[in-house]
């Protein structure tokens, strides 16, 4: 799954268009078949997957335009041979190389080859409080316990967890469990994701929760940041950066929203402005979820296809957004679900179809300045 797995790292005010985050499905091959997948994954093998040579070529070009977070995805990808080679030239390269697994394949000898490529941080994703509810998900029995061994395998080689949950109708009664357990395991970081129906998570379009129960999860989610020891980020939720903001004016918090707390160097929907997924063949999109050809780097350099590609440039422009998105005081902050908005509407510019908020139109954009 395309997931995002980072720590704040900067303050200030960060680069117009500036890479920040990649997701790289470096392959789509997975040994689980978890309901909800954005790349309906499963053992494989998949044809066209990009040879070593490429990929070491693909992160010397993520280089050229900053030094991005560099999440190595899947399917699951301890499946791929040479992961670790990956891992270990992308941190030379001064990249910040991190893993998103099902943590059913980790062994002591698995993660000591994670530490000594330089892999900085592994996120697992656990979508239950309890053994049934997340093998449900999955779809395969074990699941759960398989990643509880991998975690605690984790933590004893010092490795920093986070955990992924995505929010759906058959887990959003138990998202404060689920928070219990990431806290109790002795993760770094607690990430949720909200359901885009994308995927093998087209059948699930009856799973996604409505607009007002997704408002009232992130507001929950923005009181807990004070009250666990997590790290606490909202992915494919882009209204939580809105609710920061608001938050902050109800509090008469004088802030600078531009850097307004860790998530703030950050945005809504990321997706072809700071963020950008790579498919196992070569695919490039504005997120995993997203699925609109932006380049192929199995044909042309990723930094071309980041500086060039007519797709980013429209969604850096923001006066093209639509509907509420196009007229919210709010864009350029949460900027709406633009996976949601394309799976709803086939427009990938039109009004994210899960926000309650109303813009108020005789307030003017807030401006990155």
């Amino acid at each position: 799954m395309n997931k995002s797995l980072h720590s704040p790292q900067s303050t200030g005010h960060p680069k117009p268009n500036q890479l920040r985050l990649v997701a790289w499905e470096v392959t789509r091959s997975c040994n689980l078949n978890c309901v909800h997948c954005r790349a309906a994954a499963e053992k494989g093998p998949y044809p066209g997957e990009l040879p070593t040579k490429r990929c070491l070529e693909i992160l010397e070009e993520i280089a050229l335009v900053g030094k991005p977070i560099v999440i190595l995805t899947g399917g699951e990808p301890l499946l791929r041979q040479d992961v670790f080679e990956l891992a270990s030239k992308g941190n030379q390269l001064g990249l910040r190389m991190v893993m998103a697994t099902n943590g059913t394949l980790l062994t002591d000898a698995v993660v000591s080859r994670m530490k000594e490529c330089g892999i900085k941080r592994v996120s697992i994703s656990i979508d239950g409080a309890t053994p049934e509810q997340h093998d449900a998900f999955r779809k395969v029995h074990g699941a759960f316990r398989d990643a509880m061994a991998g975690i605690e395998i984790l933590k004893r080689h010092g490795m920093p967890v986070q955990i992924n949950t995505t929010i759906t109708r058959h887990n959003v009664a138990d998202i404060d469990k689920i928070m219990e357990l990431a806290v109790s395991l002795g993760a770094v970081a607690h990430h949720l994701f909200l359901l885009v129906p994308t995927g093998r998570a087209k059948d699930l379009k009856d799973q996604e929760v409505e607009a007002q129960e997704y408002e009232e999860v992130l507001n929950w989610f923005y009181d807990m940041r004070d009250k666990v020891p997590l790290h606490l980020k909202a992915t494919c939720a882009p209204q939580y950066y809105r609710i920061l903001r608001q938050k902050a004016h109800e509090k008469g918090e004088a802030v600078d929203f531009e850097t307004y707390g860790l998530d703030a160097v950050t945005r809504g929907c990321l997706g072809g402005t700071a963020f950008c997924f790579i498919s196992y063949e070569g695919i490039v999109q504005p997120c995993g979820y997203l699925e609109l050809n932006c380049g192929d780097v199995s044909k042309e350099p990723l930094n071309q296809i980041w500086n060039e590609s007519p797709i980013f440039q429209q969604l850096r422009d923001f006066s093209n957004y639509k509907g509420k998105c196009g007229r919210c005081e709010y864009v350029k902050f949460c900027g709406g679900c633009r996976a949601r908005a394309y799976e709803a509407t086939g427009d990938f510019l039109a009004e994210e179809p899960l926000c309650v908020y109303e813009p108020k139109k005789t307030v003017a954009r807030i401006s990155h300045g």
